[in-house]
């Protein structure tokens, strides 16, 4: 008997417990869809950039080299100074070099003494021999020296020229306002005796020159900007050209154009272009990787604007979540254009009606329903010099 209740109690409980499990079943809520913030595209008048990566360049860099030989007497600098156009900078013994001068100096008036003594004696000479009291032949040979005497005078005026040159040359100077480099020799050292011995480097970086590349169908876009503005191809340095550093937020760097290369590289398909900017900071090096911007149209133009957070990118390249009239998420590939602020220029693959997803785009998958969330995006307007 004691068995038989076990066994009731058992089946009766376990028929409470499909019960309940049933009760449960009927009693679930699928969750509701996830919330996401969407917004209409900004619609703003914008200036078209062709953005590109570039290089920055020295103004103006050379060696200093010892062009006479000698021993190294003097350097007038520290290392990394600037040095402004016309400072000595190294002096190289100049004892044996003002000596040379003294003698060509000494043996041109030696010269000089002769020809005055040449001219006499043709002189006297020549009015003998009009008296015929001088020989042709004695006037002859008076002429003949009073000549040579002057060739060498002419001589010895380009070998003191000479001279001075290469007495001037053991002061090594700058050749333009820069920056030097330390010094590759040591005072004492002997320079310039078998080849020319660089002693340093000025570098020259305000200005400073910015290099970058741009594709042909960048070049003719501008070029068709420059004759919508009225300009031509020479008036290529109206053209402004703005420079940030990696490091830096937008583009606080101005100059202009002021070449572009005549030719397009046929294996690249490029033109190499380059801009001058001011750097008396000296924030600007030679070397230095830095993002470079130049406007497409001297006017602006109208663009949709999404914040840059709302882009995403995949193998097709950068994309848009977007939510239709029946609430579910839709991938979008786009082409993007310029930074603006916060936002981003959407060129192509976005129309002004559209719902952008800007903001819970982790809970937004596409194909999925969302529960959407409207919102307006507000002009994010670059401060001066930045995009």
């Amino acid at each position: 008997m004691h068995g038989a209740w076990r066994l009731a109690a058992i089946t009766l409980l376990a028929a409470l417990g499909v019960a309940g499990c049933k009760r449960q079943q009927t009693a679930f809520v699928p969750p509701p869809p996830p919330q996401v913030i969407v917004a209409q595209a900004l619609h703003q008048a914008v200036t078209p950039y062709l953005e590109a990566t570039g290089n920055m360049a020295a103004y103006n860099q050379v060696d200093l080299v010892a062009r006479v030989s000698g021993f190294l007497q003097e350097i007038r600098y520290t290392d990394g100074a600037i040095a402004h156009r016309g400072d000595t900078l190294f002096v190289i013994e100049p004892a044996p070099y003002q000596a040379k001068l003294q003698q060509a100096q000494a043996a041109l008036e030696s010269a000089q003494a002769q020809v005055v003594q040449t001219d006499a004696e043709y002189d006297r000479q020549a009015s003998l021999g009009r008296t015929d009291f001088a020989s042709r032949s004695t006037v002859d040979q008076a002429r003949a020296a009073r000549d040579s005497n002057r060739a060498n005078v002419l001589n010895q005026q380009a070998a003191v020229t000479l001279a001075a040159t290469n007495l001037g040359y053991t002061q090594v100077t700058a050749p333009f306002d820069g920056m030097v480099t330390a010094h590759q020799v040591s005072v004492g050292s002997l320079v310039g005796a078998n080849a020319p011995t660089t002693l340093a480097s000025i570098v020259q970086i305000d200005p400073i020159y910015v290099s970058f590349t741009a594709s042909e169908q960048d070049v003719l876009r501008i070029r068709a900007s420059l004759r919508q503005a009225g300009m031509d191809e020479k008036q290529i340095a109206k053209v402004p050209v703005e420079v940030g550093l990696m490091t830096e937020d937008g583009y606080p760097h101005q100059g202009t154009l002021d070449y572009a290369a005549p030719n397009v590289d046929t294996s690249t398909g490029t033109l190499m272009v380059r801009g001058v900017l001011a750097n008396a900071d000296h924030m600007l090096l030679p070397g230095f990787f830095v993002r470079v911007r130049v406007p497409l149209r001297a006017q602006q133009a109208e663009a949709l604007l999404v914040p840059e957070t709302a882009l995403g990118t995949d193998q097709s390249g950068r994309y848009l979540l977007l939510v239709d009239k029946d609430d579910v998420v839709q991938q979008r590939t786009v082409t993007t254009g310029a930074r603006v602020g916060t936002l981003r220029v959407i060129a192509s693959g976005l129309q002004p009606d559209d719902r952008v997803v800007v903001s819970g785009l982790q809970r937004a998958v596409p194909g999925e329903k969302v529960a959407p969330k409207a919102t307006e995006i507000t002009a994010a307007m670059p401060a001066p010099g930045k995009s």
